[in-house]
């Protein structure tokens, strides 16, 4: 009987710890094999045009420069290997751009090794595989969908951003006062907020503000 061939597995991480970490740990899996590492998206880009690997382990936070999301996309356009995210963060915005950049998978940092390991090979294979945190708040986001802001609202939110209070959102947007008031209770409804701070802070979280 052939045993079949390890997944060739890329690390990119701008931490160089974390990379020696992970490798260390994957040495003692199974059916995998590192074959290279980046600490950049560009670097993971050029790296996975040479040595062709499997799957890519992909951290969302990169520092300076290509972000793990842009990196994403353009690893999985195309033929290109399958990407599994494995980052600290599980924000709904996080979540939902690095699955519409095409990653097969979304792990925490805080999952147990045999989860991992269980997941590469779940990517190599195409299948989908996400932390349990991770698939909650994708459900919770499908029962109760991101609220859709009109494009004045989206203005006002842009100008509540910036800090501005609604005479100075008025005179830049050429409305009455009253109106923005009225835009405002909208935003706050749509957003389940009740003040302008909490507004601000929902709308960076899900990716509102252009």
């Amino acid at each position: 009987m052939n045993t079949p061939a390890p997944v060739r597995l890329l690390l990119c991480d701008d931490h160089a710890v974390v990379r020696a970490g992970l490798r260390a740990l994957l040495s003692s899996a199974d059916g995998i094999e590192v074959v290279g590492e980046a600490g950049s998206g560009e670097e993971a880009l050029a790296m996975a045009a040479r040595v062709r690997p499997d799957v890519v382990l992909m951290d969302l936070q990169l520092g300076d420069g290509m972000d793990g999301v842009t990196a994403t996309r353009k690893l999985t356009a195309g033929e290109g290997p399958r990407v599994l995210v494995l980052t600290m963060f599980d924000t709904d915005a996080d979540i939902t751009r690095a699955v519409e950049a095409g990653a097969t998978g979304y792990l925490l940092k805080a999952e147990r090794p045999e989860e991992l390991f269980t997941a590469i090979h779940s990517a190599a294979s195409g299948r989908t595989t996400l932390s349990a945190p991770v698939a909650d708040r994708l459900l919770d986001r499908m029962r109760n969908p991101r609220p859709t802001l009109s494009e004045r609202e989206r203005e006002i939110l842009g100008q509540l951003a910036r800090g501005l209070g609604n005479r100075d959102i008025a005179r830049a947007l050429f409305i009455s006062e009253a109106t923005v008031k009225t835009h405002l209770g909208r935003i706050y409804g749509k957003l389940e907020v009740e003040t302008r701070a909490g507004a601000v802070a929902v709308a960076k979280e899900r990716r509102l503000l252009s």
